[in-house]
């Protein structure tokens, strides 16, 4: 069996996390608690043996994968635009309230990507390098949206939020497709060998 197995872990929180605002493509970088975050996470990757190390470009993912990478001995392969997190639009910067929701619009907000595409793009990303890395291990720092939504078009579930910095691990196998066995550091699935 070939798996490729994947870490999938959001950034670290920024002061637009902190605030509730939506980020989306805006590039907002990490604050104190997110750099302890990234910090913090290197424990729980630590103990698998990673072939590389790839991020989205926004630079609260990429400053997460740089301090991750450092403490495992790595350093981040490249940055890949794929993984760039769901645009939001004109709701970018704003929090729940009267702003966000004057440009609320069925399915979404006005000039945001839609999930749907969102999915796709993000799903493709890691297909991508399941094919490049296959039966490797593959860790990804991206974001929160663009996580869920890949995930849950991979597995057929539907995930509530990706935490800040949590190990999410997912593997796939070319014929069989993708099985999650941890989602925010809680283990779903009895057992993989990889």
């Amino acid at each position: 069996m070939t798996l490729t197995t994947f870490a999938l872990v959001r950034h670290g929180q920024t002061d637009w996390n902190a605030q509730r605002r939506l980020q989306g493509s805006t590039d907002i970088p990490l604050n104190e608690i997110g750099r302890g975050q990234a910090r913090d996470a290197v424990a729980a990757l630590a103990g698998y043996e990673w072939d590389t190390v790839v991020s989205s470009p926004l630079s609260r993912a990429a400053e997460t994968a740089d301090v991750i990478a450092a403490g495992l001995g790595l350093s981040v392969a490249r940055r890949l635009p794929g993984l760039i997190e769901r645009g939001y639009g004109k709701a970018e910067g704003l929090q729940a309230g009267p702003e966000l929701d004057a440009v609320r619009i069925p399915g979404g907000f006005e000039g945001a990507e839609s999930e749907e595409s969102t999915a796709a793009r993000g799903l493709g990303a890691l297909e991508d390098l399941a094919e490049e890395f296959r039966g490797r291990r593959v860790l990804v720092v991206a974001h929160g949206t663009l996580i869920r939504l890949a995930l849950d078009r991979a597995t057929g579930r539907t995930l509530p939020s990706v935490e800040n910095a949590a190990l999410n691990l997912v593997h796939h196998h070319p014929v069989d497709g993708w099985e999650l066995e941890f989602f925010n550091g809680e283990r779903l699935l009895a057992g993989v060998e990889v």
